[in-house]
Formats: C-alpha cells, sequence, structure tokens
C-alpha cells in the first residue's frame, strides 16, 4: 500500500464496511479489478475525518457503513470496458434502470478520473446503533438515477431526512457532498487533489 494509504478500519474502529467492488454484489455483477480484499483503503485524513463522522453519528444514534474509498485506477478503466460491453441485463433493474450502460458517464453516475482514486473520497450509509438495520434512503448504492440525487423527489419523508442526516453529519466533519449521489463524499481538504493511484487493495 502507499505511503499516506491505510485501511480504515484500522484507523477509525467502529465503522462497517462492505466493499462492494470486491464482490459480485456491485452494477457489474463480478468483481473489479484491482480489489482483492474485501476491506475499504482511504487516506489517513480521509480515516481521521470519518473517525469524526462516527462519534457525531452515534451521538444521533447512527453507525457507519462504507461501500468504497479509494478506488484502483485499473477499476475505473474496467469500468469504462464494461460500458462498452453488450448488455446482459443482469444488474440493469436494479442499478440502471433508465439509462443505458454509456449513459452512466454522460450523466457523472461514473466517471473517467474517479475521486475515489485519490484516496480521499467513500461511499457510504447510515444504519440504526439500535437494531443494525440500514436507515431507508430511498435507493440503493449505486442506484444511478434522478431518485438518488439530493433534493431528489419520489422518496419518502422518512428517507429524505436520513439523507440530511447523513449529508449533516458528513459536511460538519469537513466533507462536501456529490449531488447527484447520496451517498458520496469526498474530503473537501484532500491531501492529494491531483493524483489518481492505481495500487491494488490486497489484503
Amino acid at each position: 500500500m502507499n505511503d499516506g494509504f491505510v485501511f480504515v478500519d484500522e484507523l477509525a474502529p467502529g465503522i462497517r464496511w462492505d466493499a462492494k467492488y470486491a464482490t459480485w454484489d456491485n452494477f457489474t455483477g463480478r468483481p473489479v479489478d484491482g480489489y482483492l480484499a474485501n476491506r475499504i483503503v482511504g487516506t489517513t485524513a480521509l480515516c481521521e475525518a470519518l473517525d469524526r463522522a462516527r462519534e457525531k453519528a452515534e451521538s444521533l444514534g447512527f453507525g457507519l457503513l462504507l461501500w468504497d474509498g479509494y478506488r484502483p485506477q485499473r477499476a475505473v478503466d474496467r469500468f469504462l470496458r464494461w460500458s462498452r460491453e453488450p448488455e446482459d441485463g443482469r444488474t440493469k433493474p436494479r442499478h440502471y434502470p433508465n439509462i443505458d450502460r454509456a449513459e452512466m458517464f454522460e450523466k457523472g453516475y461514473v466517471a473517467a478520473k474517479s475521486g475515489h482514486s485519490r484516496g480521499s473520497t467513500v461511499d457510504l450509509t447510515l444504519y440504526h446503533l439500535a437494531t443494525g438495520e440500514l436507515a431507508p434512503m430511498g435507493g440503493d448504492h449505486d442506484l444511478m438515477d434522478p431518485v438518488s440525487h439530493h433534493g431528489a423527489e419520489g422518496i419518502t419523508h422518512v428517507e429524505a431526512q436520513n439523507r440530511q442526516h447523513l449529508c449533516s453529519i458528513m459536511e460538519a466533519c469537513g466533507f462536501r457532498r456529490y449531488d447527484c449521489e447520496w451517498w458520496h463524499y469526498t474530503l473537501s481538504d484532500e491531501p492529494y487533489p491531483d493524483t489518481y493511484f492505481d495500487f491494488p487493495i490486497v489484503g
């Protein structure tokens, strides 16, 4: 692992994770290049900020669940190749029901140069500490649809409130949101704003 990067669970214990791109449970339908272990990696600055966010979330009765952090550039390159492959319909209903694969990039849901590859961006959600159940958010991770946008119509009051809880927590701890994805936050003062890394995630 590159200097300045760590496993999030080592620097911010108490945060749950499920590294979607290391599993078959993602929009490509299989583990993605560069994800050789189900662990979340990030810069030390990211982890320190996430630990503050964990404390703030706990004060509201929530825990944090991470889906992605640092993303190797080779994974992003794989997304590009996948977007040009013939549609097989396996993940479309869940992840991109109303657009074609290629439109993921045009509409800003996937980027050829991702902030994740700079090491200080995370995809995450909230869960209830009392039950362990995920807080309803009006759509799952990587649902590439306007309903995933901040301020989207068509979600319940509780779902909108939970999105606002997550946004308030993250912005109070030094993150900025991405308007098209309620789960996506980048550290405002990221240490490598112009560097896109490509080392693999290994256990």
